[in-house]
């Protein structure tokens, strides 16, 4: 399942970061802590419409535009096959491989296999 809040945390990240400006100058810009803005960046907290018209107005931005990304974005991870699946750790039969596969935004996701080193066993006489 795809989370808003994230999808929009995304879309401010890219912008203030495409401008080279820094949490704290968009914080100071539309009114709201540099806290709060970092979390609604991360998609931890959803903002408010007047919260996001604020941040949209500091980064020089419609709120339409905004919302507007946000939904191509939304309707291209919808129909990407398997892009919206939850967290997901695997092993192999034998127990050697784990695979973690982390969803860090709707569209990127990082896989991280490891395996576990085999042990050779050894008989004391």
């Amino acid at each position: 399942m795809v989370l808003l809040r994230r999808v929009i945390g995304d879309a401010l990240r890219a912008r203030r970061q495409g401008q080279h400006r820094t949490l704290r100058e968009v914080s100071t810009a539309a009114n709201v802590s540099l806290g709060y803005l970092s979390e609604i960046e991360r998609g931890q907290k959803e903002a408010s419409s007047e919260l996001l018209a604020a941040i949209c107005d500091a980064l020089g931005a419609r709120l339409s535009e905004l919302l507007s990304e946000v939904s191509n974005t939304l309707a291209l991870a919808e129909n990407m096959e398997g892009v919206l699946v939850p967290i997901e750790e695997k092993a192999s039969a034998d127990g050697d491989v784990s695979v973690k596969v982390r969803h860090d935004s709707p569209l990127k996701a990082t896989l991280h296999a490891t395996r576990k080193p085999k042990r050779d066993i050894v008989y004391a006489a």
